[in-house]
């Protein structure tokens, strides 16, 4: 069975076909919080998506929200949304890059 992080994936790839998307596991952070003692993990996640053109912050944060409905409030505790339309997105450049 896949873990947390590869079906939040998964299911993100599937449903808003992103052109860009990242996803941080951040539970390890929050090791003794209420949430980490029960199993749920702490996930941050960046998503671009052509689904979210005219459509508030609030719409987008649902849409994501609905999508993931089955894992939030199981494996995941806590989930960190920012969402953008392709035409917002300004991918940051690495000095190393």
């Amino acid at each position: 069975m896949p873990d947390t992080r590869e079906r939040l994936e998964t299911i993100l790839r599937e449903r808003f076909r992103p052109v860009h998307l990242e996803i941080r596991d951040d539970s390890a952070r929050h090791a003794g919080h209420a949430g980490a003692t029960r199993g749920g993990g702490h996930f941050e996640v960046v998503i671009v998506s052509a689904a979210f053109e005219g459509r508030s912050p609030l719409d987008r944060h649902r849409m994501v929200n609905e999508a993931l409905r089955d894992l939030i409030g199981g494996v995941i505790h806590a989930l960190g949304l920012k969402t953008a339309a392709p035409s917002e997105w300004r991918p940051v450049r690495r000095v190393d890059d």
